[in-house]
């Protein structure tokens, strides 16, 4: 799954592109058919995050071949949101398809997604928050083939020069405060995060706020809890302690991190790969997030193998779809390409395996999924914008002019 490092430009037209005539051009060739054999071949688009992901669900892949006798062409996007749109707009979607959470309801209300979660057994195995990332107006639509989450990663070097222990782990808004002042040097910022809802957001999430209701259906925006997270950012913001990426010359959090420029950041599990890469020689430790006045919070960043509701072979693209998630190929995939399993029963022989990565698994039982609504996305672009002047900004008319402009998307 790819790093929501930072949303681009680009997503905001990937939901109007959706209603694009079949003058886009693109999609896939017609060749989901099913034989008189039983056999199906299949078309299945992926987003990779490189070689290593790549090479791993084309193995996958290949044993579900020799299981079912299916054929399965696996294309890898450079565009995932684009192409998908071309697809659907063409009539020739393929079969099955990575679809990131925020990205559900604008499909299911185009009606571009074939719901099979109600033909498995075992969906209970399956962490709930991310099922429910993946339902919409009731209608469990997809399974989720892993998960993200975030944590506070902190630097071991920086957090002894300070004079700080295993004791002074922050674990309230309070302490990371606290600790972030104490962190702030000439040359390094205490706390570095990302200047966007997918960092921002799990603020509101531990001061109990969030953008929707609990089924989706009320814009929350304009809340006493989100206000109280965001005047809590502003505070240490404009302290000083607390810094964006661009604010320390960064591309993002993990370089901030990676180069010594902060002390501490907030990323997802997708940091281990690029500290390994980039900056193998910084020792670091991850702990869970610090519980906020609403109590423990974070953001889950998920995709799920959907079925493309115009399929030529849906039986068997649904086939494919669940045994990708099953217990065996998702263990391949998840130990290859470093996100976290999203079968519950998966967590302990994972964390045998990578016990760095405790703080992110935990995570899973309590996280905010992203905001699943229709036509949402370009008002949370907007929110983003303005995220990058809280510092000596107005939260609450911040939070006002999200809460009117979501309240106008999702009619209410």
């Amino acid at each position: 799954m790819r790093s929501p490092i930072r949303r681009s430009a680009q997503a905001a037209v990937a939901v109007a592109a959706l209603s694009l005539a079949a003058a886009c051009g693109g999609g896939f060739d017609d060749t989901a058919e099913q034989q008189e054999s039983g056999s199906a071949s299949l078309t299945m688009l992926i987003a990779s995050s490189g070689d290593a992901e790549t090479q791993a669900v084309q193995d996958q892949v290949a044993a579900y071949e020799q299981e079912s006798g299916n054929t399965v062409d696996v294309q890898v996007a450079a565009d995932l949101s684009q192409e998908l749109a071309q697809g659907f707009a063409g009539g020739n979607p393929p079969d099955v398809f990575y679809l990131d959470a925020s990205r559900l309801a604008d499909q299911a209300d185009a009606g571009n997604l074939f719901p099979y979660v109600d033909q498995v057994d075992d969906v209970d195995d399956f962490y709930p928050n991310l099922i429910d990332a993946f339902t919409y107006q009731d209608t469990q639509y997809c399974l989720p083939k892993d998960f993200s989450t975030l944590a506070l990663e902190i630097n071991d070097a920086a957090w002894s020069a300070a004079g700080l222990t295993e004791a002074d782990y922050p674990t309230t808004w309070e302490q990371l405060a606290t600790v972030a002042q104490r962190l702030t040097t000439g040359t390094q910022t205490g706390l570095v995060i990302g200047d966007t809802r997918d960092r921002v957001g799990a603020f509101m999430v531990e001061a109990g706020g969030w953008f929707l209701n609990g089924d989706g259906t009320e814009a929350t925006v304009d809340s006493s809890e989100n206000l109280e997270a965001l005047q809590y950012l502003q505070t240490n913001l404009a302290a000083g302690s607390f810094r964006y990426p661009s604010g320390v010359d960064a591309g993002w959090g993990g370089e901030a991190f990676g180069t010594g420029k902060a002390a501490m950041t907030i990323e997802g599990n997708w940091l281990v790969g690029a500290m390994e890469a980039d900056y193998p020689d910084v020792g670091y430790t991850v702990v869970p997030l610090p519980e906020g006045p609403g109590g423990p919070g974070t953001l889950s960043f998920t995709n799920c193998l959907a079925v493309a509701a115009d399929s030529d072979a849906q039986d068997a693209a649904v086939d494919l779809a669940t045994y990708l998630t099953g217990a065996d190929a998702m263990t391949a995939l998840t130990q290859d390409t470093g996100v976290l399993p999203s079968r519950q029963s998966l967590a302990d022989a994972y964390l045998q395996q990578f016990p760095e990565r405790q703080a992110y698994i935990d995570g899973a039982e309590y996280a905010q999924g992203p905001v699943n609504a229709p036509g949402a996305e370009q008002v949370l672009l907007d929110f983003d914008s303005q995220l990058g002047g809280l510092a000596t900004g107005d939260p609450q008319a911040i939070l006002d002019s999200t809460q009117t402009n979501l309240e106008q998307a999702i009619g209410g």
